[in-house]
């Protein structure tokens, strides 16, 4: 007979709910990025609104640093940089591949080394109205983002990349 040790008999450890809060704000804030940046002509990138404000290409790299500040605080090592705009394309790649990474430590076992509510309050939360500034920003420059109600999307947690599940209920 063999006999069993305790790690053998033992349960899994529960997800840590807060953690997996936290990850499906990610897969949020890439199904409502992914939408906003999405078919944007590549002129897009540089629209002015008026007077000082960002361009979209600014705003996306702005998102992309709140992302590395949020893994940067998951890690016990937080830092900030202030990026420069990418072109488009690269500025698209690279919110993906910021979300991909912190998805990624929130997903494993590495120890959360900041409140979820402090990452989710600062870096998240920003990083949200920032998606909303770019769909905004779609409109004004006559590309507009069609809306959907987000309540009855699919959204997943660990689906973070470009590709996401198609809208179900869009208007105009």
């Amino acid at each position: 007979m063999i006999e069993k040790t305790k790690s053998q008999d033992a349960a899994p450890p529960a997800a840590d709910p807060k953690r997996e809060l936290l990850r499906h704000l990610l897969a949020t804030l890439a199904y409502r990025g992914g939408k906003a940046l999405r078919g944007a002509p590549e002129s897009f990138a540089d629209f002015h609104a008026g007077g000082a404000t960002r361009t979209p290409a600014q705003i996306l790299a702005h998102v992309g640093d709140l992302l590395d500040w949020a893994l940067s605080q998951a890690c016990g090592r937080e830092s900030w940089h202030n990026s420069k705009p990418l072109p488009w394309k690269q500025g698209v790649a690279r919110f993906f591949a910021a979300l991909q990474a912190f998805d990624a430590y929130l997903a494993s076992d590495a120890p959360l080394r900041a409140r979820a509510e402090k990452i989710f309050q600062g870096p998240i939360a920003d990083a949200l109205t920032h998606i909303g500034q770019i769909a905004l920003l779609r409109r004004l420059a006559g590309s507009p983002v069609r809306g959907e109600s987000y309540a009855r999307t699919e959204i997943v947690a660990g689906r973070v990349g470009p590709e996401q599940t198609p809208p179900r209920r869009e208007f105009d």
